[in-house]
């Protein structure tokens, strides 16, 4: 608690939280802060003005973040070619046998993927990978016929966000050792997938708040008013 005290009081030195910054001062703000020994992950959560009761109001897309998330993402890659995946790049690749793992409670991956033939018996997991967020999805890419394709892309940057029940989202867009150049252009590639996320249907403020963080640091606010009319 002491160490956590110190880090925030030498934070709240260096840059002024009360204020609201463009992406480019927030990450500038950011990198003004107390490193951890460990590279920190860079995070921007959101306050969304759509109602999360109402289901043609749901916000749920994918975005790739052109400099990559940093994070080491695993894959599994539920397909019949098993080599072809385990080729690609995923860590895991097959079917039955996943499966029954999966069903015994084995979930040690970041992302699955899957061929459209595959995800019949894929099916029969989704309440185990649903609530998890692991479930192959097709509005996600990842569920493709082309699944080297899906694999290389979730391994280069792509991810997936969705709003939760308070109708925040938040998003991992780098690691503290990227340069502030990587983290604006993946917050403003975040943004306009945000934005193009939209519901069609809503009418009023769309983006409430935003907030910029890293994994110790307390957060700088990004100023919301050129993107609340996304």
């Amino acid at each position: 608690m002491e160490k956590l005290s110190k880090r925030y009081k030498a934070a709240t030195q260096a840059v002024d939280l009360t204020k609201e910054y463009s992406v480019q001062d927030a990450v500038a703000a950011l990198s003004k802060f107390p490193k951890a020994k460990f590279d920190e992950t860079v995070e921007v959560s959101v306050r969304l003005g759509v109602d999360p009761k109402m289901g043609d109001q749901m916000v749920r897309a994918t975005v790739a973040l052109p400099n990559g998330s940093g994070k080491k993402v695993r894959v599994l890659a539920f397909t019949e070619d098993a080599a072809a995946a385990l080729a690609a790049g995923a860590e895991y690749a097959g079917l039955k046998d996943y499966l029954a793992k999966i069903n015994e409670g084995w979930v040690d991956f970041d992302v699955a993927v899957a061929t459209p033939g595959a995800m019949k018996e894929v099916r029969a997991v989704a309440k185990v990978l649903g609530p998890k967020g692991l479930m192959p999805n097709p509005k996600s890419g990842t569920v493709s016929d082309n699944i080297a394709q899906a694999i290389k892309e979730v391994k280069a940057g792509r991810v997936e966000f969705k709003m939760d029940k308070a109708a925040n989202v938040g998003v991992g867009v780098g690691k503290r050792s990227f340069t502030q150049e990587q983290l604006v252009e993946n917050i403003n590639a975040l943004l306009g997938a945000l934005g193009k996320a939209k519901p069609a249907t809503f009418k009023g403020k769309y983006i409430h708040t935003m907030v910029l963080s890293s994994t110790m640091s307390p957060g700088v606010r990004i100023a919301a008013g050129e993107y609340s009319k996304l």
